[in-house]
C-alpha cells in the first residue's frame, strides 16, 4: 500500500507548503513581477501571469493566496509524483461555472467565498451553522496527498489540506437513525450563470453512507498545496473521498443533511445506469461508457500517462471492509 496508517507514521510525509511543484509554477509569476520596478509594469506582469494560468482577472481573487497553518498528516499517499499546481487549477469539473474543463478556471472568480457558512440539519441532536473561519479552527489542518480518479479515465495526485469529516460530524451528534449524509453545493442562478449550459439539476447534491462519511480518509477539504482552495477547485470547502470517482466529491458545500434514507445525488438521479450511488473505483465493473481498468495521469509525459487502475483507487486496506459481502456490480 502507498498510504501510511496512523500507527506507522514516522514523520516522513512532506507538508504541502514545502512541496516544490507549486513553487516552480509560481516562480513564473515572481519572474514577471520582478521584471520591472514600475507599478504599471507590475500590474501588467500580474495580468500576464494569470493569462498563463488561463484564469480570470486577479482582482477576482481566483487563486486566493495565504499560507494555511498545517501539520503533517499521517493518512497520506506516498511514492507518487504530484500533479502540478497548474494542471490541478486549470483542468476541472465544476459545472456551475461551465461544462468544459477549462471554463471553471476562467469563470469561478465570481464565486463569493466570504461570508460563507455550512448549515447542518436533519437527524442530529445539534443542528449547527458553521462559519467558514470557525470551521478552519475546528481541528488542526493536515497536509494529505490523495489520488484523485475521474470516471472519464483521467487521474491526478493532489496535496490537499483539511481534516477528517468525522471531526465535524462529531460536533453535530447525529441520531442513531441517521444512516446517510447528503451534501449540497452553492448555487445562485445570478452568479453561476454557466449552469444553464448544462442539463444538470441544481443545486448539486451528493451523498454518502454514514460509515463512509465517518471513515478517517473522508476529508473536509479547505486547501491544496498549503494554501486555501482556489475557487475553481471548490472553495472555500469541499469534501474529498479518495476511493470514489471524482464526481462524488462535492465542491463549495453550503449544507449537510443527516438522513435515514439514501439521498438523491445529482448524477445518479439523471443517469442511474451509469452513475451509481456508491461510485467506488472498481475496475472489474464493465462500465457502459468508460474503460475503468485504465487511467490517464494528467500532466505526465504522454508515454507515462497510461496506468492500470486499482480497486478502491488503492485504498482498499482502509475501506474494503465497508463493502464486504456487497455485490459491487449491483451496488456500483
Amino acid at each position: 500500500m502507498l498510504i501510511r496508517k496512523p500507527s506507522l507514521f514516522d514523520g516522513s510525509a512532506i507538508p504541502s507548503s514545502e512541496l516544490t511543484p507549486k513553487d516552480r509554477f509560481l516562480n513564473r509569476r515572481r519572474f514577471l513581477q520582478g521584471a520591472t520596478a514600475s507599478a504599471a509594469s507590475l500590474a501588467a506582469a500580474a495580468l500576464a501571469a494569470n493569462r498563463l494560468l488561463n484564469v480570470a482577472d486577479p482582482a477576482q481573487n481566483v487563486l486566493a493566496a495565504g499560507n494555511l497553518d498545517t501539520q503533517r498528516g499521517s493518512l497520506t499517499t506516498h511514492g507518487e509524483e504530484l500533479t502540478s499546481f497548474e494542471h490541478i487549477t486549470t483542468f476541472n469539473n465544476f459545472y456551475e461555472f461551465g461544462p468544459d474543463k477549462y471554463q471553471p478556471a476562467k469563470n469561478a472568480g465570481v464565486l463569493p467565498t466570504r461570508p460563507w457558512a455550512i448549515h447542518v440539519s436533519g437527524l442530529v441532536h445539534k443542528p449547527r451553522t458553521f462559519d467558514i473561519d470557525a470551521l478552519l479552527k475546528l481541528h488542526p489542518l493536515e497536509d494529505r496527498v490523495y489520488r484523485h480518479r475521474c470516471v472519464e479515465g483521467w487521474s491526478m495526485v493532489i496535496p490537499w489540506v483539511g481534516y477528517s469529516l468525522s471531526e465535524l460530524i462529531k460536533q453535530c451528534n447525529p441520531l442513531s437513525t441517521a444512516k446517510y449524509v447528503q451534501f449540497l453545493s452553492y448555487y445562485d442562478p445570478k452568479v453561476t450563470t454557466w449552469a444553464s449550459q448544462t442539463t444538470l439539476p441544481f443545486p448539486y447534491a451528493e451523498g454518502l453512507r454514514m460509515d463512509e462519511a465517518m471513515n478517517p480518509l473522508t476529508l473536509l477539504t479547505v486547501g491544496l498545496y498549503g494554501d486555501v482552495l482556489p475557487k475553481q477547485n471548490g472553495a472555500p470547502v469541499r469534501v474529498m473521498i479518495p476511493w470514489k470517482y471524482g464526481f462524488k466529491s462535492p465542491k463549495s458545500v453550503v449544507a449537510i443533511r443527516f438522513l435515514d434514507k439514501q439521498p438523491e445525488t445529482t448524477w445518479n438521479k439523471i443517469n442511474p445506469d451509469i452513475y451509481g450511488f456508491y461510485s467506488n473505483v472498481y475496475p472489474a465493473l464493465q462500465h457502459p461508457r468508460w474503460n475503468q481498468k485504465m487511467e490517464r495521469r494528467i500532466g505526465m509525459p504522454f508515454w507515462a500517462q497510461k496506468r492500470t487502475s486499482m480497486i478502491f483507487n488503492g485504498y482498499s486496506d482502509f475501506v474494503g471492509h465497508m463493502y464486504s459481502g456487497m455485490d459491487m456490480n449491483r451496488n456500483f
